[in-house]
């Protein structure tokens, strides 16, 4: 089996949640800064001047590694992205929403790693087949998009897949503090993927009533909320509580195409804050270094 930190180049196992609205250089450059992966989401972005200039802007603000994310299904661009990338210096990426039977062909030709994002051990296990470098396996606890069908959390799902498969895994979902992070590496996992505690980091670009429902929300404070095909996680607020109770359909009452404005202005009654289960463990605002060397250190 190889080894994460040999795919990722620095110096602790955890890996920046891509998330859309973290996309923001100096946070990239900041988690990578203090000795763990920073990523660029580019699932949805197809302006290849604009990729180029982000990754300029991180490499302006440090020489340490970095890395994106390729959402597989939902970019025509992703074949052009990867070779800016690899013309970068950038070594691994991961990917996610697609078969990587797609673009991982691509991904070897260029001569990079890649780490490619699972559900469930199955799929997993495919992904391995496919050549994959690495898995990032996703708990039901994540936040983020989810299934609608049932699905296990990481304390099944990660010794699950490490049984099956002979490449690093990294636990993704429930992960906060040095306690998840040490329950991760004794389910197998090689590393962690971290998203709603790098949310409310004081980098992090997200809108102060964002980091503020993440710091009020309490046990089983989140819920999945269906869109379609896919459900995302997010925090329930006093109006969805209300929908909730009423017996709405939720996936009538909002539409995913408002939750980065909603997110950005603090509008959560349009579409709600975004979140894993974790957000209950995270009680107050902090720099980046310190959510990394209190969870690794």
């Amino acid at each position: 089996m190889s080894n994460l930190l040999d795919l990722l180049g620095c110096r602790y196992p955890i890996i920046q949640g891509p998330v859309g609205e973290l996309n923001d250089p100096r946070m990239v450059a900041a988690v990578s800064e203090a000795g763990a992966f920073g990523m660029l989401a580019l699932g949805f972005i197809t302006d290849l001047e604009q990729v180029k200039r982000m990754i300029a802007e991180v490499r302006a603000l440090t020489d340490k590694p970095f890395g994106a994310n390729l959402m597989i299904a939902m970019n025509p661009k992703n074949e052009a992205i990867l070779e800016i990338l690899a013309g970068a210096g950038v070594r691994t990426v991961t990917t996610s929403a697609g078969s990587p039977k797609k673009i991982y062909p691509k991904i070897k030709a260029l001569g990079l790693n890649g780490l490619h994002v699972a559900l469930a051990a199955p799929l997993a296990v495919k992904a391995a087949e496919a050549g994959a470098d690495g898995l990032i396996v996703s708990g039901a606890e994540s936040g983020g998009l989810r299934t609608t069908g049932p699905e296990s959390t990481n304390m099944i799902l990660i010794p699950l897949v490490c049984d099956q498969v002979d490449v690093p895994v990294v636990a993704a979902g429930g992960i906060a503090d040095r306690r998840g992070y040490r329950a991760a590496m004794a389910l197998g996992a090689q590393g962690v993927q971290v998203g709603t505690a790098f949310l409310c980091a004081e980098e992090s670009p997200a809108s102060p009533a964002w980091k503020e429902a993440i710091i009020g929300c309490g046990d089983a404070g989140t819920t999945l909320l269906p869109m379609g095909p896919m459900a995302m996680r997010t925090i329930v607020n006093p109006k969805m509580a209300a929908l909730m109770a009423e017996g709405a359909d939720l996936s009538k009452a909002y539409q995913l195409g408002d939750a980065g404005k909603a997110w950005r202005s603090g509008d959560f009654d349009l579409f709600p804050a975004g979140a894993g289960q974790v957000s209950a463990l995270i009680k107050k605002i902090r720099p980046v270094q310190a959510i990394i060397e209190d969870m690794a250190g």
